[in-house]
């Protein structure tokens, strides 16, 4: 894109003052902002007018969890079908890691911090050593997708080389950046996080896939085979990986989307939950849900709605190639977004002062035909870190850890 070029994309959406300083730059400063104009979408600024206004949602009902008791009784049969899936080369993997460590006091990525207390034991190890228990039973290696974002992917990449990717098979780890979306003001002004760049923050959980295929990966999966992906966060610890039983239950079960969900610890934990909206699968945040759907008992006389999701999906890749062809919905998300002002001094907000835009991972189910929820039992699969101490903590994490007979 040349500078006339990005002149006219800019004015079309009225956000001429991106240039503003455009002169001042150098010439590799000059190239690298009219790349970010000519990949930037700029349309979803136009979102920030409906701003506050609730989402509509359909017609909530509950959706039934495959329970511990009966995963129990097919373990065997359901862990065969998915090492069976495993060994084909048709499970791949993909880490959502474009977080920073900003709650946890770290300037560094999330998967970087070191939760050791005698020995080094770093987010991204653990992971690994997840995902290598059933390299180790499958005897076969397994894809592994770690998705970045532009403020950590050097770092991070960097971090896997330094340590020897923590004994993973190197050819089988591929990295993509996530696609990055602008940060507005609450006019939808993009703010300018330098005379040279624009804010911008990573698109949303739900964003990973069009991210890989925008950064070619796909080829790799086409190329190798793979025919389900198993999307899971960095901040889980505990969390098993192309977890053979959990695989073969949704294969087994026809489904082209599986949820990890664990039962919730009480009625009003703030954690999202699996339903039915219209008759499709779908994810009820905890803020969405009503007094009545909280008391709602299903046939057993358990709480209706009370399986909660950790964010450890397996998608069947061919189904989510589908999505391309329509468009998730976008989600405005009030922030503290740091910026440059008027007279190009950086800013650091202690307040929210604007919108990111970002797609959300309930959209990309919504979509699926059906979806199977796993139960998993919580004190042996979930143990996210969020936040420095308390809840969700890294002290919760290594309390777990240390009760599943983790060395720390």
């Amino acid at each position: 894109m040349n500078l006339s070029e990005a002149r006219a994309k800019l004015k079309e959406y009225g956000q001429e003052h991106v240039l503003r300083y455009y002169e001042e730059l150098d010439e590799t400063s000059k190239r690298e902002l009219l790349k970010q104009i000519e990949e930037t979408d700029f349309s979803v600024t136009k979102m920030c007018s409906k701003a506050g206004k609730p989402a509509e949602r359909g017609v909530i009902t509950p959706l039934s969890a495959m329970e511990l008791t009966e995963i129990e009784r097919e373990k065997e049969r359901f862990a065969a079908i998915g090492l069976n899936a495993i060994r084909a080369g048709k499970v791949g993997a993909v880490l959502l890691a474009g977080g920073m460590g900003t709650r946890l006091g770290s300037d560094d990525p999330k998967g970087m911090y070191n939760i050791g207390l005698t020995k080094d034991v770093f987010i991204f190890q653990r992971l690994i050593e997840n995902l290598m228990d059933v390299v180790k039973a499958a005897d076969a290696w397994i894809h592994l997708f770690v998705m970045t974002s532009d403020k950590n992917h050097e770092a991070t990449t960097g971090f896997f080389r330094e340590h020897a990717y923590f004994g993973y098979n190197e050819e089988y780890i591929h990295f993509f950046k996530q696609d990055m979306a602008p940060a507005a003001d609450y006019n939808g002004k993009i703010y300018m996080e330098s005379k040279g760049k624009m804010s911008t923050s990573p698109n949303g959980n739900g964003g990973w896939y069009i991210s890989m295929v925008r950064a070619g990966i796909r080829d790799v999966v086409l190329k190798a085979g793979i025919e389900w992906l198993n999307v899971f966060a960095v901040d889980n610890v505990l969390q098993k990986i192309a977890d053979p039983v959990f695989t073969g239950a949704v294969i087994d079960r026809n489904c082209t989307v599986g949820a990890k969900v664990v039962r919730k610890n009480a009625r009003d934990e703030k954690v999202g939950v699996m339903c039915l909206e219209d008759g499709r699968p779908s994810i009820v945040e905890y803020y969405e849900l009503t007094e009545e759907m909280m008391d709602a008992q299903d046939e057993k006389g358990d709480p209706a709605y009370n399986f909660g999701v950790i964010l450890n999906y397996l998608f069947k890749e061919s189904a989510l190639n589908e999505l391309m062809d329509r468009e998730l919905p976008l989600h405005i998300v009030e922030k503290k977004i740091p910026y440059m002002d008027e007279n190009a001094n950086p800013v650091n907000p202690e307040a929210p002062n604007g919108y990111k835009f970002e797609q959300l991972v309930l959209d990309m189910i919504h979509e699926m035909d059906s979806c199977l929820p796993f139960e998993v039992v919580r004190e042996k699969e979930f143990a996210p870190i969020k936040n420095k101490t308390g809840v969700d903590s890294v002290e919760s994490a290594r309390e777990l850890l240390k009760r599943n007979g983790y060395e720390l």
